[in-house]
């Protein structure tokens, strides 16, 4: 893994107005690297396949993550342009990190092996965002805490072919077990009007 890298990456990500509220750097790589990389022995078990880090932002789970593991596409989908344009500027510098400017509710279903997201909202709104993307037997994870209602994320996975499975404590991980049901994913904003629960 190409540490210099990332950390060239991290002091971008702190220079930079708006991607990240932490500015002291050995604090930023324990949440924007380490936290992130807990994912690599999940992901070297899950199917292959594209991975899809959902509100990638700075790209504090889909560039590290793309970075360890160089032989998986890792599609990082944010709806702002402004950090859709640094994230493009470091996929210049990894062969296999794709950005996507716009929104989940608006990216074709079943086509990823993974989907991941972190602080991306409240998890029953994130788990309708991420289950979607999914393609039958793959997973979706959330960083979520370790106070996260698991019966509120089971319900909420249920309803979208996925289950919650066990996992590393502070992460919720669902396996889809089928395609995405009809009605799926709602119109762009209904999620977070109106959660399934």
């Amino acid at each position: 893994m190409d540490e210099r890298l990332l950390r060239r990456w991290l002091a971008e990500l702190i220079a930079t107005p708006g991607l990240t509220a932490i500015d002291d750097p050995a604090l930023a790589w324990e949440r924007h690297v380490v936290e992130a990389l807990t994912l690599v022995p999940l992901l070297e078990a899950a199917p292959e396949g594209p991975l899809a880090d959902v509100g990638a932002g700075g790209g504090s789970v889909g560039i590290p993550l793309a970075v360890a593991l160089p032989g998986r596409e890792v599609v990082v989908i944010e709806a702002e342009r402004r950090k859709c344009q640094f994230l493009e500027s470091w996929a210049e510098q990894l062969p296999n990190l794709r950005v996507v400017w716009g929104r989940s509710e608006e990216q074709a279903t079943d086509w990823a092996a993974v989907a991941v997201a972190k602080a991306l909202a409240p998890p029953p709104i994130a788990v309708e965002w991420l289950l979607p993307l999914v393609a039958p037997g793959g997973l979706a994870v959330l960083f979520v805490g370790r106070s996260a209602d698991a019966a509120v994320i089971a319900k909420v996975a249920g309803l979208l072919a996925g289950e919650l499975v066990d996992g590393p404590p502070g992460l919720a991980v669902l396996h889809k077990t089928g395609p995405t049901p009809p009605g799926f994913p709602r119109r762009t904003g209904v999620a977070r009007k109106r959660p399934l629960a």
